[in-house]
């Protein structure tokens, strides 16, 4: 009876949805349609859509009949499909082979295009599988479930359809390219076949837009929004769009562990959306009910306004950015915390304790701020990393941190 609920719920906001593909969309109709979307793809009859999966293709085939509904354009090499094979290497040390006709794990992206006869198209992407039951990349801890996946990135997928919703209904200078990834958790790895066997022209490409993980918008509504930095016209107009006053919190570098990495990497502008880390975070109980659809609606609006006041741009300067990945820190340790990556205030707020880790036989806690370690003292995330990357296993650190307002002190064994 729960599954038959559910589905007569989406089936509800499907037809909603379908009554109104012939005009415009309105605030109401693109929040149901974001709700049927990530509970259809965060449904445990999709298994995690992890790539290669009946439920991967599931989704796939799901996306393509939304697309098509739309009135998108086919853009793939199969339609809207474009499928890849990944050979794994039997060397751990050698990295996966991408788009080989042998055996291995066969995934597809899934592209649609609306053509307004323009130059220059605007690539936006989210990537739509997940980890399935588990395994590589999971943080649950027990027997293996589905990973449902409903922020990670369920809900990027339906900002995506949402957009394609919006753009078909509106006059813009720029076409638009809209591609759904799979592989992504495994390594960027429909992405990354994509920028090497594309199906427009690269040089075409004005900026690409990333969205993984915008359903867990909080009270303080930050939106993250790394790559600011890939282009010069980006700063400014992402303050002019933000009408909503939504808190801003921004990064410049194009390199990170999602998609626009892929794109970035082709010397494009890209932007990366992200509403924050959460305590169900690569876990069965990242679940649709617990998406902030009012909050996945503001994201939506704010890229679509972003895009508007890009469109009197000329096409967008790429800027290559200073990227920390080659001098990151290497630890031997960990704190067992997950931090708060949209936190801008000084310190690393932790956002989760991980169970049985240094953090929670010290009583740390969720929202405390740290601010020491040993003789370091910890600004930002940066100073964090560098701090812990210091000790050793066994190590007993002293650790400074903010409770409530309230500095406290606590010793650590690593």
């Amino acid at each position: 009876m729960k599954y038959l609920l559910k589905y007569s719920v989406v089936a509800v906001a499907l037809v909603l949805v379908t009554w109104s593909c012939s005009t415009a969309p309105t605030d109401e109709s693109l929040k149901a349609s974001l709700k049927a979307d990530v509970t259809f793809l965060a449904a445990d009859d999709l298994g995690g859509r992890a790539i290669g999966t009946d439920g991967e293709r599931k989704a796939a085939e799901y996306l393509a009949s939304e697309f098509k509904e739309i009135g998108l354009q086919p853009k793939g090499t199969e339609g809207y499909f474009q499928p890849f094979t990944v050979s794994k290497p039997t060397n751990p040390h050698e990295e996966a082979v991408i788009g080989t006709d042998g055996e291995g794990v066969t995934g597809r992206n899934v592209i649609g295009y609306i053509d307004n006869k323009s130059e220059n198209t605007i690539v936006i992407g989210a990537h739509f599988d997940h980890l399935g039951m588990g395994g590589n990349g999971s943080l649950h801890r027990g027997d293996s479930a589905i990973h449902n996946g409903a922020d990670d990135n369920a809900s990027g997928t339906a900002a995506l359809v949402a957009l394609a919703r919006i753009f078909k209904h509106e006059k813009h200078t720029c076409n638009f390219l809209f591609i759904a990834f799979s592989g992504e958790e495994n390594g960027l790895w429909g992405s990354n076949y994509f920028v090497k066997h594309p199906t427009i022209d690269l040089n075409n490409v004005n900026y690409m837009i990333n969205m993984d993980m915008v359903g867990r918008l909080n009270g303080e509504k930050t939106l993250a929004i790394n790559g600011v930095g890939t282009s010069p016209s980006f700063v400014t107009s992402l303050e002019l769009a933000n009408t909503d006053t939504l808190k801003l919190v921004t990064s410049e570098s194009g390199v990170g562990p999602s998609d626009h990495t892929s794109f970035y990497l082709q010397d494009l502008p890209v932007l990366h959306f992200f509403t924050g880390q959460h305590e169900d975070y690569h876990k069965p109980s990242d679940d649709s009910e617990l998406i902030n659809y009012d909050g996945l609606l503001l994201v939506v609006k704010y890229i679509d306004r972003l895009v508007d006041q890009l469109d009197a741009e000329p096409k967008l300067a790429f800027t290559k950015t200073k990227d920390s990945t080659g001098d990151s820190p290497r630890f031997t340790v960990s704190l067992g915390v997950v931090p708060d990556y949209l936190y801008d205030g000084k310190g690393m707020r932790i956002d989760g304790v991980s169970e049985d880790k240094p953090a929670q036989a010290a009583g740390l806690l969720k929202g405390d701020v740290v601010i020491q370690m040993g003789d370091s003292t910890i600004v930002d995330m940066m100073s964090y990393m560098r701090a812990l990357s210091a000790f050793q296993k066994g190590d007993e650190v002293l650790l400074g941190y903010e409770r409530g307002g309230e500095k406290k002190e606590v010793k650590v064994t690593l």
